[in-house]
């Protein structure tokens, strides 16, 4: 899933945004199509959505109103068009907020974080480029869902929740297996080996799920 989709058909606001967010560790994809937005939407999701009103295609209120009838993802409508009609046409179309150009991006910034820290912090866990969410056991990195199973999940989630901590093998094991399983040294091995395939940039090396050699293995 998508953290944050721009749609601005501005190259210039568009990029400066894309900078700035992903400097934040947000994962972003930006266009300024109004039917492209709403078929990444469908396609990837988003956790929040800045929209732009002037776009390629159709407007940013039919962007609006077409994703707000199939979600409840936050809105926050920036344009130039700050005439009282185009804010009420845009809170009613469904937008959480109607932001005025040219912004601070610094308010732009804390509004966001605040926005993500209210609504997906109890559900979420974000490592860099890697996001994790406990309501749906499921975990995105750079945006893009990792395909995983049951128990690779389990261990992806107790690692990345002990960050810098060395864990034991036999801690591990028996969190995620059991106590009673007599194949913990491969089984445990297997599931790493396969959750580095999936997460690092050249599993041979791995800085993510890195190995304490003689006692476990710790997230970095």
């Amino acid at each position: 899933m998508i953290d944050i989709l721009i749609v601005e058909d501005n190259s210039e606001i568009s990029e400066t945004l894309c900078d700035f967010l992903r400097a934040e560790g947000y994962a972003v994809s930006r266009t300024d199509s109004g039917e492209r937005a709403v078929e990444l939407f469908e396609r990837y999701g988003a956790r929040l959505i800045l929209l732009d009103i002037m776009l390629t295609g159709i407007d940013g209120f039919a962007v609006c109103e077409k994703i707000r009838k199939q979600s409840d993802v936050p809105i926050f409508i920036i344009s130039a068009r700050i005439d009282k009609n185009d804010k009420l046409n845009g809170l009613i179309t469904g937008a959480d907020d109607y932001i005025e150009k040219p912004f601070d991006i610094d308010l732009l910034l804390a509004k966001i974080a605040g926005l993500f820290r209210r609504r997906y912090s109890l559900d979420e866990l974000r490592c860099g480029e890697l996001t994790i969410n406990r309501a749906e056991k499921t975990a995105f990195l750079r945006g893009e869902k990792l395909e995983m199973t049951a128990k690779e999940y389990e261990l992806l989630l107790l690692l990345a929740e002990n960050p810098g901590k060395t864990l034991t093998k036999e801690y591990i094991f028996s969190y995620i297996w059991g106590s009673d399983s007599e194949s913990e040294q491969q089984t445990l091995t297997v599931h790493i080996k396969r959750l580095r395939e999936k997460l690092e940039r050249d599993p041979k090396k791995p800085e993510h799920i890195v190995t304490v050699w003689g006692v476990g293995y710790k997230f970095l």
